[in-house]
């Protein structure tokens, strides 16, 4: 079976294991738009029948969920009247929540509390992220079962799934399933081992366990659903790599079996197992490492990266709120005469409870808006994005490692250009630094520049900061979004001045690292010495940058290492 055939037979099964018991709170399912996507909201679609299908919009606000004020019967009828709101309305639903990598922390927030209290409802996100820094909100991933990756799946891999009968069956028979107290614990210990720190991974993986025995026909736990549900929703969660255990040179002896004490009835029966429906936590954790992503270093790594640069500026680090253009983000309340947009269905909104108040000072039936009632428009909108890569050209670095910096650069600058993005180049060699190419988009000239850069002298590492600090600002004062790729040894022996001396130029440059800390400057420290170095990673930690050693790696690895740890921008 190819790869794209066994995610989709795996996405197929999570898709009839939620169908039997919607307790598992859904699926994220990592997949642009086309043919598997639409598939797998069929099949869904079609094996739990009797849910109402939601597609909530990602900009949806809390009176279309929890319910609110109905504008058009309030103006009408003079007095508040209420809307339900898609969660409280009762009956099965199954939410569909599309573009979810874009959804807001506050709508993640709604829904998550929505899916605690049991709305009886399940939600499907579809995280069409380009790449692995664009992903689902945890706090709703956390609590679905499943997380399927169909970006592998093409249209011959689309095979039929579980039938409907055979998951009505299920359905009916999930009550009478029966689970022995060791297993939560096995599944438990799994999710340690793979990093997992989420308690309710193991409930979820013990709930999929129940669904896979309902829907074989069975009611006792068994090895194959166990290793299923370790491989479905433990797998893709993992955090890290589990060491493969080494092999036994030998046998451990056999324990002496205590003699039977009991007496003897003349008829021959097996004593009982009291490991019957234990399933050995070394055959789940072998289940779930096989599940484990071939790039999961890489896409922790771009992950980590996004969460640190977000934790330090506002937002994801490139949204600006406006009251000129963007994307839609709400309204609030404002004066006309501040250059804003009058949002009048919220004006409206905001000044229909007062309405019965006002009309009885004598004013008719017209609709009485105070200024205090007013909501101008809001929007986000995204800045440009620089990289800005500041290069060790020094003679320690030339003499190892400048060929593979070079190439790993230019291979990124490529990939910045399809992305629109601009790109800056600043070497460091000799006594100062050199701003080779200020921001730009061409390609042909950052590429040019970047073949000409000499190699050899001191290691003016203050210079470097200090140039790519000011280039940031500069930026910034352009309503740009900068991000720093600093690539070096970390061994300093220039200072600031000019003035070689290796003290001296240690004190400017962890000074001028904690300056970029203090500024809010999104970076990464590149360690391109041959192996990892203290110096780089001290300078990594006081700048708030992410630390990458990337020791004995060719261009193509070490501009894969960079984009990952780049790509939270």
């Amino acid at each position: 079976m190819t790869p794209g055939g066994a995610a989709w037979a795996d996405a197929a099964l999570a898709a009839a294991l939620l169908a039997i018991d919607p307790s598992l709170g859904g699926a994220c399912l990592r997949v642009r738009t086309g043919p598997a996507q639409a598939a797998w909201l069929d099949l869904y679609r079609r094996l739990d029948p009797e849910r109402t299908v939601l597609r909530l919009p990602p900009g949806i606000g809390d009176e279309r969920l929890f319910g609110g004020l109905d504008l058009a019967a309030t103006l009408a009828s003079g007095k508040p009247v209420m809307t339900e709101g898609l969660l409280r309305s009762g009956g099965a639903r199954a939410m569909i929540l599309p573009m979810a990598e874009r959804a807001s922390a506050g709508l993640a927030a709604r829904l998550a509390v929505a899916l605690d209290a049991g709305c009886g409802a399940t939600l499907t996100l579809l995280d069409e992220g380009a790449d692995d820094a664009e992903f689902a909100p945890a706090a709703l991933t956390d609590r679905l079962a499943f997380l399927p990756r169909l970006d592998a799946v093409r249209m011959a891999d689309l095979t039929e799934g579980v039938c409907v009968e055979d998951v009505r069956r299920a359905r009916a028979l999930l009550g009478r399933v029966e689970t022995p107290p060791e297993a939560y614990e096995n599944f438990v210990k799994v999710a340690v081992t793979l990093g997992i720190l989420s308690m309710r991974a193991p409930l979820l993986a013990l709930a999929a366990a129940r669904a896979a025995i309902a829907l074989a026909g069975e009611t006792r736990m068994n090895e194959a659903a166990a290793i299923l549900a370790a491989r479905l929703v433990l797998g893709p969660r993992a955090k890290c790599l589990p060491e493969t255990p080494p092999e036994e040179d030998m046998e451990e002896p056999e324990e002496p079996s205590a003699p039977d004490d009991r007496p003897d009835t003349g008829e021959e029966t097996d004593p009982p197992d009291p490991n019957m429906g234990r399933i050995p936590e070394e055959i789940l954790l072998e289940a779930a490492r096989a599940a484990i992503p071939p790039d999961i270093i890489a896409r922790l790594l771009g992950r980590q990266a996004f969460a640190a640069q977000s934790a330090r500026t506002s937002g994801a680090g490139d949204e600006r709120k406006s009251r000129a253009k963007g994307r839609p983000a709400g309204s609030v309340r404002g004066r006309l005469t501040d250059g804003g947009q009058l949002d009048l269905v919220e004006t409206l909104r905001a000044a229909a409870p007062w309405q019965p108040l006002r009309r009885r000072e004598g004013t008719g039936d017209r609709v009485i808006v105070l200024s205090d009632d007013f909501r101008i428009k809001r929007s986000k909108q995204r800045t440009e994005k620089v990289l800005i890569f500041a290069v060790d050209a020094s003679g320690s670095t030339a003499l190892s490692r400048l060929a593979e910096t070079k190439g790993a650069v230019e291979l990124m600058l490529g990939q910045a250009y399809v992305e629109r993005q601009q790109v800056a180049l600043i070497a460091f060699r000799g006594t100062g630094a050199e701003v080779l190419l200020p921001p730009t988009r061409s390609l042909v000239l950052t590429k040019r520049r970047l073949a000409s850069l000499p190699g050899g002298g001191g290691t003016p590492l203050a210079a470097g900061l200090n140039s790519a600090l000011e280039l940031a600002r500069s930026a910034r004062s352009r309503g740009m979004t900068p991000y720093l790729a600093l690539l070096t040894d970390g061994k300093a022996n220039i200072a600031l001045d000019g003035a070689p001396g290796r003290t001296q130029a240690e004190t400017d440059v962890l000074r001028l690292a904690r300056l970029v800390s203090s500024e809010g400057l999104a970076a990464t420290v590149i360690d391109t010495g041959n192996r990892p170095t203290p110096a780089a990673r001290v300078l990594a930690d006081t700048m708030g940058a992410t630390y990458l050693p990337l020791p004995r790696a060719d261009a193509r690895a070490l501009a894969g290492a960079m984009t990952s740890a780049l790509a939270g921008g």
